[in-house]
């Protein structure tokens, strides 16, 4: 049986051209709309482009008319002069999906210690780099220690609970999912705790420990029937039973500082991927089928046809592997020195294409197959912020976001 994350599991008002949650519907990076824009610029196939009020990394999430992203303002606009930690503000945004216009902002900001820019991580810093969550009715944010805040899709605040003070040096960037009745959370950097949350409330239904170094987004597979929430953490991949927070199995897995890559599955497999230097492990049941020293520090890999794609995030090369036995099929830089990019988003896998957002040169169009094909190279020439987020896609459009822009391309 294929691994999904099923459309029923996120109650609402929920219909097939929506997006919403980190990676789409089946929460995988990949979507049946085939009818995409091959090629764009910011003359062609550009449906609007809105100024954001800062910077993010969150992707796009879509629901009916409406998209939501996160960014911040009032500390590091300018990157020499980042001003006072203390005007950090974070913001929960929602655009019209016609026009790119903003409908509502609003402004989210914690008197916890938050941990200025430094060094190299100047524009990396993942102050907003959650997506959201959606279920078609309520749109769930997490704001790092600020907490998590649950409005209507119209804008009306709900509720907004904390899931820890801890600040990270790099902020953090896994984000929320829905199960049912439940908000599942993985605050690690925050609390050491993987949360599940009520929906309507924002009470603690349950909560596990132990996560450390986890940085990436809770998967639900479906393994011999029955659904498993699965969380990856530094020296251990852990499952859970999502409803009650018992925990099924444990594994070794890959030891990191960090490990951002989400998870995916088919047929029960799942495939798991991460640094240091690249490393890349298949599971299945708990136990390890085979590993490979291939992987990326960032974005997370798709699956098609026996075959599992990702991009390494600091040497820019689209990867291949072979699904079964891990083994190598290519491995091809998508850009090449001085001009060599990294790559912090996961690709989109739409029918026989992948689309691989670099964070300065552009997005990557390359065939979905074991063979090695650039079809397309898009650059929006006037626009050079830095691009960390993955697109999203509505309605034959893909959404994509930079520092400075959010991005509606399609067909005329």
């Amino acid at each position: 049986m294929k691994t999904v994350l099923l459309f029923t599991l996120i109650a609402g008002a929920i219909h097939a051209a929506d997006w919403p949650q980190f990676r789409g519907p089946t929460g995988d990076g990949v979507t049946t709309d085939n009818d995409l824009p091959l090629t764009w610029s910011e003359k062609e196939n550009l449906v609007w482009r809105a100024e954001l009020p800062g910077p993010g990394s969150s992707s796009p999430v879509i629901s009916g008319n409406k998209v939501f992203l996160t960014c911040y303002s009032g500390y590091g606009m300018d990157v020499k002069e980042p001003g006072d930690i203390k005007n950090l503000k974070r913001h929960a945004l929602c655009l019209d999906k016609a026009t790119g216009k903003i409908l509502w902002n609003h402004e989210v900001v914690t008197d916890l210690p938050n941990t200025p820019y430094t060094g190299t991580y100047i524009t990396t810093h993942g102050y907003a780099s959650s997506s959201a969550v959606t279920d078609g009715k309520g749109v769930f944010f997490f704001m790092a220690n600020a907490g998590v805040f649950a409005y209507s899709v119209d804008g009306k605040p709900v509720w907004n609970v904390s899931v820890g003070e801890k600040a990270h040096d790099w902020g953090v960037g896994s984000s929320p999912i829905l199960y049912g009745e439940l908000l599942i959370v993985n605050a690690a950097l925050e609390s050491n705790q993987l949360m599940a949350l009520d929906r309507k409330t924002g009470k603690t239904v349950w909560s596990a420990t132990g996560f450390p170094a986890s940085w990436n987004t809770p998967t639900i597979v479906k393994i011999d029937g029955h659904d498993e929430l699965v969380v990856n953490s530094s020296g251990k991949l852990r499952a859970f039973d999502p409803l009650s927070g018992k925990e099924l199995w444990s594994c070794e897995s890959i030891k990191a500082a960090e490990l951002c890559p989400s998870i995916v599955a088919h047929e029960g497999v799942i495939f798991v991927i991460g640094h240091p230097g690249g490393q890349s492990q298949a599971v299945k049941r708990g136990q390890i089928l085979w590993r490979a020293q291939k992987g990326s520090n960032v974005g997370s890999p798709v699956y098609k046809d026996g075959h599992l794609y990702f991009v390494n995030d600091s040497r820019g090369a689209a990867t291949c592997l072979n699904a079964v036995t891990g083994e190598v099929v290519y491995e091809q830089p998508l850009t090449q020195r001085p001009k060599r990019d990294r790559f912090y988003a996961t690709p989109l896998l739409a029918g026989d294409k992948l689309y691989c957002v670099g964070r300065e040169t552009g997005t990557y169009v390359i065939a979905a197959k074991p063979q090695f094909e650039l079809l397309a190279t898009n650059v929006i020439a006037d626009d050079t912020s830095i691009t960390n987020a993955s697109p999203a896609v509505s309605d034959g459009r893909i959404f994509l976001r930079s520092n400075r822009y959010a991005y509606c391309f399609g067909k005329p």
